[in-house]
């Protein structure tokens, strides 16, 4: 299941982000095959940055003592404390888990620090959004309220009933009025944005077709295979690597055998590889070049369907590999690919249109900091380079 701290730090920031990013949980990854070549991160897309406010110092009279109550800074004269701001570092961090208590306390501190900066400044969004909320009159029920919560548990791996949740909130001292006061906010801001956006946002064919046009290379399809494969690894214990490579190229052989005399390839994929794969019978479902490892790549493209290879050797250990289809690289027509490029530019329009409505509200907006509190840019110090052949 997924972590319970994970979907605390997402139902805190749902009320500030679900106008842009919606209120769904992000659905677990699959696991990669034991034969796929490490992909790097994807690159991270930068939001437009909002505008920045003039900064203006607090007036002392609404300054108070450097505690949980004091001041990070007012908002159209509507307070943001410190402890408002320490609360959502305090989730984020423990959001980390294992990955927190790795990092060097230096590392851990600054960190706090950028996470303070985007929280704060998250926060001030929120409020100005709550302001726009209460000039709307908008109401969200407790209906919907809840019916967001029972979607949220339920998406959970395995799905879990909405009381045990909130049991599960409540272990972690989380108040549950405040997770639901939350999702409140979260669904008065897509409202509000919703009703915004109404009949400003459009994407026509004609907008479609020049995407389509302009991007033509995103919508061919290269050359692609279907394979299941059957893993065996030396065993990574032993004494003798060279004896655990020859017992493991023995065993994957004696498989060979039988698959010859007739034995069930996803059968004996699922008794015996190493592949996560192995749940499936061994099936890798398509994939094109550059997405396997040079050695397993090179056999699967060049064997014929309904074909088994001879044995295999990669950095994973031996596979056999059995080509169940194939594809010829092809062209995504325009009016195949029309509904799903008009649903990605209205998205994209959506975020700029937020975006800007964002800026309009900051540009507009009073924001005063107390004196040394004025926001500045805070970077992670760079991560330590890892030592050759050592798992990051």
């Amino acid at each position: 299941m997924r972590s319970y701290c994970a979907i605390l730090r997402t139902l805190v920031w749902v009320a500030i982000f679900c106008a842009v990013c919606g209120l769904s949980c992000k659905r677990q990854a699959p696991k990669p095959s034991e034969v796929s070549k490490p992909k790097p991160a994807p690159e991270k897309k930068v939001s437009v940055e909002p505008v920045k406010p003039e900064v203006k110092a607090v007036e002392p009279n609404i300054l108070v003592a450097a505690d949980p109550n004091s001041v990070a800074v007012v908002v159209n004269g509507n307070k943001i404390t410190e402890g408002e701001v320490d609360k959502i570092i305090k989730l984020q961090l423990a959001a980390m888990g294992e990955r927190g208590q790795q990092r060097s306390p230096e590392f851990l501190e600054q960190y706090k620090k950028v996470l303070r900066g985007q929280i704060l400044d998250s926060l001030i969004t929120a409020r100005l959004l709550d302001e726009k909320v209460k000039e709307a009159k908008i109401v969200i029920t407790e209906e919907e309220v809840m019916a967001q919560l029972k979607q949220v548990a339920a998406m959970q791996k395995p799905p879990v009933t909405l009381e045990d949740f909130k049991k599960k909130m409540e272990e972690y001292g989380q108040n549950f009025e405040e997770i639901k006061q939350q999702v409140h906010n979260g669904l008065a801001y897509q409202k509000l944005i919703e009703a915004e956006m109404a009949g400003k946002v459009a994407v026509t064919d004609e907008d479609a077709k020049k995407y389509y046009s302009e991007n033509s290379q995103r919508f061919e399809v290269p050359e692609q295979v279907r394979a299941s494969h059957i893993l065996i690894r030396p065993d990574p214990n032993a004494k003798d690597p060279n004896e655990a490579k020859a017992t493991a190229k023995a065993r994957t052989q004696e498989l060979l055998g039988k698959i010859k005399a007739g034995a069930d390839f996803a059968q004996l994929a699922k008794t015996n590889s190493a592949c996560p794969s192995a749940a499936n019978g061994g099936d890798l479902n398509y994939f094109g070049r550059g997405q396997m490892e040079p050695a397993f790549e090179k056999v699967a493209f060049e064997t014929d369907v309904n074909n088994v290879s001879d044995i295999v050797e990669t950095s994973y250990g031996y596979h056999i590999i059995k080509v169940t289809d194939r594809k010829a690289a092809s062209t995504t027509s325009f009016e195949q690919a029309k509904d799903k490029i008009i649903s990605q530019l209205t998205q994209r329009k959506r975020g700029e249109y937020v975006s800007q409505y964002v800026q309009q509200l900051r540009a507009g907006a009073k924001v005063l900091y107390p004196p040394g509190k004025e926001p500045k840019v805070e970077k992670l110090p760079p991560r330590p380079v890892p030592e050759p052949n050592k798992p990051r």
